[in-house]
């Protein structure tokens, strides 16, 4: 299959790296990076390529996801130096998911997009980074993850810099994409605004409804986000996708364990 065959080439011309039409592309994208703390790309993926993709999943979602639940502070961190643990910001919250490793995807519509050079090195020129890579680890580089009726994401931080997202399927209801951008910084961990999204008084907290097909890249190490719970019959459906600037980047057995109930 032909990578023009599912991305929309002609919308975002990722093959035509150096053209004036890429540059453009790359710039609007950085601009919105910058303004926002995050880029989409619409409707990336053609219609027909996200029936097919969605189609190739959702047997292997059904019969072999893992399913995973748990309480957990935005921090997904047990004991939080320096921080009472009755302080408002670290209440804990509970996420239910299920989710699909690269290893149970294998000859994937996903995991093709996943491994295109073009995209990866679309991506790091709007973040202004020399090179990206594909992560080494079999089960973490690319998952998919489901949220079924009543399931969400909760308020987190992302451990790594940015997240590069492809939502394969829209739920009829809710599973909303609601993010804080901006809400700490590397001195200033501002306790006080977490406590504040938590309860639901801080003015600042957008909402983004993704339409399937569209690729997110979104800097989610400062940014307090979360899915909002799924209603309906139909699940969200997703793929994450991770990128580093180094290679050979590897989960550790225990990361595995907790993120996947497996190992190998």
């Amino acid at each position: 299959v032909l990578m023009k065959d599912i991305l929309d080439l002609e919308r975002y011309p990722l093959d035509q790296e150096g053209s004036p039409q890429w540059q453009a592309a790359v710039d609007r994208a950085a601009v919105e990076m910058q303004t926002t703390g995050m880029f989409n790309l619409n409707q990336l993926m053609k219609p027909q390529a996200l029936k097919k993709a969605t189609a190739e999943i959702k047997p292997v979602m059904d019969s072999q996801s893992h399913a995973h639940k748990r309480r957990h502070n935005i921090y997904f961190q047990p004991d939080f130096k320096g921080l009472d643990p009755k302080h408002p910001a670290l209440r804990e919250v509970e996420s239910t998911n299920h989710t699909l490793c690269a290893d149970q995807i294998v000859q994937s519509t996903v995991l093709a997009i996943y491994e295109y050079p073009p995209l990866l090195r679309f991506i790091a020129a709007v973040m202004g980074k020399p090179t990206l890579h594909v992560m080494e680890d079999p089960l973490a580089r690319a998952n998919v993850m489901s949220y079924r009726e009543g399931e969400a994401l909760n308020w987190h931080f992302d451990r790594c810099e940015f997240t590069t997202t492809l939502l394969l399927q829209e739920p009829l209801d809710g599973g909303k994409f609601q993010y804080r951008s901006n809400l700490r910084t590397a001195e200033n961990p501002n306790y006080e605004g977490i406590a504040a999204v938590l309860d639901g008084r801080d003015p600042d907290v957008k909402t983004l409804t993704l339409e399937a097909g569209t690729l997110n890249v979104f800097r989610g190490v400062n940014s307090l986000h979360r899915v909002t719970p799924v209603q309906g019959s139909k699940e969200r459906m997703i793929a994450i996708f991770s990128y580093y600037e180094n290679t050979g980047v590897m989960f550790s057995d225990e990361e595995s364990i907790g993120f996947y109930g497996r190992a190998s």
